[in-house]
């Protein structure tokens, strides 16, 4: 009986008319023939999504919920489906069975594998049928269509925000945890951010990957450029009600407007300090920390501000550009030349 039983669990009677497809049962048939007719009778409550299994609505539903039933024994991750447990464990093992053949590159998955040989080949089949926009793999093209659907499917169990992608959830909720991952091997800086460190790493390398090409300045960060640009922007719309200065970013206008009202929302964890901008703040509190992120190429002096790493640099490069108007007599600081002036009685 044990036999018989074995050989009709390898039976597949069920064959599908379209693809030719066997199965073992009726069920297993049905279910089938819903990827040719696009049938989906399992509906999300939340957001609507459909399905054509109520298997995958169950997992679905652990978007919303959070729900991560799947845990690895190594390092505690949790995961919404098996799956997705099976592909973490191979951070683990170290297995890369697939390799690509023209860079020699290993890869833990076969999709990882084909997706990164499309890197060679410029290949990317999936288009947005909106804008146009071509992506190398089809997650990639799921979630560009949801800057066009604003479907946001990740929300903020502790707040209630909404993510339109899974990780933008994970970095939101670094918020409420304060969990910082990411750290500097120079300096030990920590954030929640990896994209953080990076950027954090230019002020040890001096790399500033970003150029006007108006005047040829570099910044390492694009939106620092960004806000260069501006200076070169003639068109100032934002304009102080108070004292008629315009500026051209709105940003820029709040925060001048706090030197008339003497707001000061920064405020010094350590000494009480208190600053109308975030980034007076930042500097002040490398008074506490000791942090002199700027450093000299010459003599390895090191400063807490880059206005004073600029100014040091004059006594290597013998550059004066702080001119007496009464005798020419020239300064490398602003400061000397102000206390010159004095001697003028001007």
């Amino acid at each position: 009986m044990m036999t018989h039983n074995l050989i009709r669990i390898h039976e597949k009677p069920y064959s599908c008319k379209v693809c030719g497809l066997t199965f073992s049962t009726k069920g297993s048939l049905k279910r089938h023939m819903m990827t040719h007719t696009h049938e989906k009778p399992y509906f999300c409550e939340v957001c609507g999504s459909a399905f054509s299994q109520k298997h995958n609505l169950t997992i679905h539903m652990r978007t919303h919920t959070g729900e991560n039933p799947y845990k690895c024994v190594i390092c505690a991750s949790a995961f919404s489906t098996r799956s997705s447990l099976e592909r973490h464990m191979k951070i683990h093992t170290g297995e890369k069975p697939y390799s690509c053949e023209t860079c020699g590159s290993a890869f833990s998955l076969k999709s990882y594998l084909k997706q990164h040989t499309q890197t060679h080949t410029g290949e990317k089949p999936y288009a947005c049928k909106i804008c146009g926009s071509e992506f190398s793999s089809d997650s990639d093209l799921k979630r560009h269509i949801r800057t066009h659907t604003g479907d946001k499917l990740y929300s903020c169990q502790v707040c209630g925000l909404a993510f339109s992608l899974k990780f933008s959830l994970k970095n939101h909720q670094r918020i409420h945890t304060g969990e910082k991952p990411y750290s500097c091997e120079v300096c030990g800086f920590a954030s929640a951010h990896k994209s953080y460190i990076r950027i954090h790493m230019r002020t040890h390398t001096g790399e500033k990957p970003y150029k006007c090409e108006v005047c040829l300045s570099t910044f390492a960060e694009r939106g620092h450029l960004t806000t260069h640009m501006k200076t070169h922007d003639s068109e100032k719309p934002y304009a102080c009600k108070t004292c008629t200065l315009s500026f051209s970013r709105k940003h820029n206008l709040i925060s001048h407007m706090m030197k008339h009202t003497g707001e000061q929302p920064y405020s010094c964890e350590v000494c009480g300090s208190a600053f109308s901008q975030k980034l007076s703040l930042k500097r002040h509190m490398r008074t506490h920390t000791g942090e002199k992120p700027f450093k000299c190429d010459v003599c390895d002096s090191a400063f807490s501000q880059k206005i004073n790493l600029k100014a040091h640099m004059r006594t290597h490069t013998g550059e004066k550009p702080y001119n007496c108007v009464a005798c020419v007599t020239a300064f490398s600081r602003k400061s000397s030349l102000k206390r010159h002036m004095k001697t003028h009685n001007v």
